[in-house]
C-alpha cells in the first residue's frame, strides 16, 4: 500500500473523526441489494469496510458467513463494540491485497476510492481472483471529481471499465438512482460477475 496512506495514515482519521464518507448507516442502493438476496450461506467480503453498517445490516438478517477487513484498528473495534455477537474471527485486521478467498460476493462500499489511483488495476485483478466462479463484485463508486485531493480519489465510468472488462462481465454499471441526497447524481451502482475463463486462471491466494 501506497506508504502516504497505511495502516497508520487510516488509524488517525478514524480517531480523530475524519471520516467524510462515513453515511452513519446503511446505503439504500446496498440494503435494496442485500433484500433480494435469499442465500444466507453466500461467503462476503467488506474490504476497506470502516465502520461496516452493511455487515451489521446483513448479521441482522441472518447472513452467517459475512467477512470484514481493514488495515486500521480503530472501525474493526467500533464495530465489534456495536454488534458484539458477530464473529470476531470474522474481523480481519489485514491488507485487502493480502487477503484468501474465495468469496461469493465482494461488498465495495468507498473502498476503491481511498486506493491510491495506481492501484485500481490492482484492485480488479485481486477481486477476481478472491471470487469463487460465477462470484460477483456489487456496490458504489465515485463517478465524480473531488475537488480536494484525495482520499477520496474521484474517477469516471470510462476509466473504470478498463481496470473491470479484462476480468468480468458487466451486470449492471449505471448511475445509482437511490443514492443518499450528497452522492446523487455522483454514484455508479455496479454489479459484475467474474468471467467463468478469468476464475479458473487466478488462483485463490
Amino acid at each position: 500500500m501506497n506508504q502516504d496512506f497505511n495502516a497508520a495514515y487510516w488509524q488517525e482519521r478514524y480517531l480523530a473523526e475524519q471520516t467524510g464518507w462515513d453515511a452513519g448507516t446503511i446505503t439504500p442502493p446496498l440494503k435494496n441489494y442485500f433484500d433480494q438476496l435469499p442465500d444466507k450461506d453466500l461467503r462476503i467480503l467488506i474490504p476497506g469496510c470502516g465502520r461496516a453498517y452493511e455487515a451489521e445490516y446483513l448479521h441482522a438478517k441472518g447472513f452467517k458467513n459475512v467477512f470484514l477487513a481493514d488495515v486500521a484498528e480503530a472501525p474493526l473495534q467500533h464495530f465489534a463494540s456495536r454488534v458484539p455477537d458477530f464473529p470476531k474471527a470474522h474481523l480481519l485486521l489485514q491488507d485487502f491485497f493480502s487477503l484468501s478467498g474465495p468469496y461469493d460476493l465482494i461488498v465495495e462500499q468507498t473502498f476503491f476510492c481511498a486506493l491510491p489511483p495506481e492501484l485500481r488495476a490492482n484492485y480488479a485483478k485481486k477481486c477476481a481472483g478472491l471470487l469463487a466462479p460465477a462470484g460477483k463484485l456489487m456496490g458504489l463508486l465515485f463517478d465524480t471529481v473531488f475537488e480536494k485531493d484525495g482520499p477520496p480519489f474521484g474517477g469516471n465510468r470510462n476509466e473504470y471499465r478498463t481496470y473491470f472488462a479484462p476480468y468480468f462481465d458487466f451486470l449492471h454499471f449505471e448511475t445509482a438512482y437511490n443514492s443518499i441526497a450528497p452522492r446523487q447524481g455522483k454514484e455508479l451502482f455496479i454489479l459484475l460477475q467474474v468471467k467463468t475463463a478469468i476464475a479458473d486462471k487466478i488462483p485463490h491466494a
